[in-house]
């Protein structure tokens, strides 16, 4: 991948995960070059284990030799590590850091786990209370997006590159679904964010397209099918 000088960068990640792509969507911000290693979760490699013995999980960034685990930590720790590099993802104020630090923490602690439980769901009650959930923090982050371009304020920013790594996945969830998550009726904030942050290069490069994503949920349901009819 083409970019400035990255002192041996190496990304360990699984295409389709968002988090991942978080990570991809923050050294495409910086414009940093990297070497990305897919990895097959069903059977770690070795330089995943060692480099997150702890977990075992993807993402993880090698730079120098050394790992970087947990997406946020990764996104904070490319900002700090490259201050040269691109614009800024975290502000220089300390408060309007903590800022956009609680809001990414409200995308995983709110929206994330409750877009997965809607994927997870078996039940259709299950399936409306998940998506009920998802909306209403969608809801919120459009109060959070109001009088701004990006979350970050001008440019893409540290809470852009949070959500901005589910748009991949929720617009795959919309075709599937046939359910419009980012509504121009109901967040039009956020329907207008995700326009403008897709059509940035850093995005075009890493967020998965919506039939790539379509075809990994289908192969991952005929397994998951298979797995149960044994």
């Amino acid at each position: 991948m083409a970019g400035r000088n990255n002192h041996e960068l190496k990304l360990l990640g699984t295409w389709p995960s968002p988090f991942v792509v978080r990570v991809r969507l923050a050294l495409g911000l910086k414009g940093l070059s990297y070497e990305y290693v897919e990895q097959d979760i069903r059977d770690k490699s070795e330089l995943l284990v060692v480099s997150n013995p702890v977990h075992k999980k993807v993402p993880v960034l090698i730079h120098g030799g050394k790992p970087v685990c947990e997406s946020q930590i990764i996104v904070q720790y490319i900002d700090e590590a490259f201050p040269g590099a691109g614009a800024s993802l975290l502000p220089s104020d300390p408060h309007e850091r903590a800022v956009a630090r609680f809001w990414a923490t409200y995308i995983d602690d709110e929206f994330a786990t409750k877009f997965r439980a809607m994927g997870e769901a078996k039940e259709e009650e299950e399936k409306d209370e998940a998506a009920a959930q998802v909306f209403a923090a969608l809801e919120t982050l459009e109060e959070a997006m109001k009088g701004k371009v990006f979350f970050g304020g001008d440019s893409a920013g540290y809470v852009d590159v949070a959500l901005g790594g589910f748009l991949g996945w929720i617009k795959a969830a919309e075709a599937l679904a046939g359910v419009a998550f980012l509504d121009g009726a109901r967040t039009p904030l956020l329907a207008a964010w995700a326009a403008r942050f897709s059509a940035l290069e850093a995005a075009k490069e890493a967020i998965p397209s919506v039939e790539r994503l379509r075809e990994f949920h289908g192969a991952m349901h005929a397994a998951a099918a298979t797995v149960a009819g044994n």
